[in-house]
């Protein structure tokens, strides 16, 4: 789960985490994350600690260091730095969902694309636009295919959910669609 640690945002954006968090509780899915407290990270793992359901954090030792560790998560693995938390998430993930956020989780969906598309990650990468939030990076891929520099196919490398009931509704169905490889 990829998502904004932010704390100044629209409510709406909170709601619809914590909504997600519910409901990957209700589904028995294990919530894995950065382990942060605030904005979308706080929300999402309060949605589903709250509905009862697991979730583990993983964060680099700087920043437990600071205290920006969730205090609720019991389950928290400690990274020497941010490239061993991604990998380590990536290792864990049965999916990937990536919520707004900044340039940190736009990093994050973008390496983790890159990956998939070279093969090095296989599961399903779902874009939560939570109030069309991603509309503009959506439309930046499709240019990118436009021009050329990707392939047709690689459009098929995310699948974009437009509220948390339609991101578990893919979560579920886990329908991947094969793409053709860069090379």
């Amino acid at each position: 789960m990829f998502c904004a640690s932010s704390a100044n945002i629209d409510a709406r954006y909170l709601d619809a985490a914590r909504e997600l968090g519910g409901l990957l509780a209700r589904d028995g899915w294990r919530c894995v994350n950065g382990g942060g407290a605030v904005g979308l990270m706080g929300a999402v793992t309060d949605g589903t600690l709250d509905a009862g359901g697991q979730v583990t954090g993983v964060i680099p030792k700087f920043m437990v260091d600071n205290g920006w560790c969730y205090d609720r998560l019991e389950d928290v693995l400690i990274t020497a730095d941010m490239h061993q938390r991604k990998q380590m998430m990536s290792e864990m993930a049965d999916a990937v969902i990536a919520l707004p956020g900044g340039v940190g989780t736009f990093e994050e969906l973008l390496e983790t694309l890159t990956w998939r598309q070279l093969g090095l990650v296989k599961v399903p990468v779902i874009i939560l636009n939570t109030l069309g939030y991603y509309d503009a990076l959506l439309e930046l891929l499709q240019h990118a295919i436009d021009e050329g520099f990707m392939k047709a196919s690689h459009a098929h490398l995310w699948q974009v959910a437009a509220t948390p009931d339609e991101a578990i509704a893919l979560l579920n169905t886990n329908q991947d669609v094969e793409f053709e490889s860069k090379y």
